[in-house]
């Protein structure tokens, strides 16, 4: 890749990940500012600590706000704001699991 396709490419990947963690924040109604959720924060357990009812949420607006159909098999899509950028937009670069994404 050039430069300027590595600079398109983490563009787009920041443009995915900002638009999916302002819809987390208002469709789940978290008292919190969507810039401090980062990329790669789980997003259960130690990290925003969602629950089952927020998954389903979720499920809900991914599919109506990005068009993309979600199975029961893809639900490891929900393991941090980056896994789901890459879902909803899959002309993203793919990027690594962190350790806390393998362990979820």
């Amino acid at each position: 890749m050039t430069i300027d396709e590595l600079r398109a490419a983490a563009a787009a990947r920041q443009q995915t990940c900002t638009q999916i963690k302002k819809m987390i924040v208002s469709r789940l109604d978290l008292p919190i500012e969507p810039e401090w959720i980062t990329d790669d924060q789980p997003l259960f357990g130690r990290g925003l600590e969602l629950d089952s009812l927020d998954v389903l949420e979720l499920y809900v607006a991914i599919e109506a706000e990005f068009d993309v159909a979600l199975y029961d098999s893809d639900m490891s899509v929900f393991g941090s704001v980056a896994r789901l950028a890459e879902y909803v937009n899959p002309n993203l670069p793919k990027t690594e699991p962190t350790v806390g994404e393998r362990a979820a």
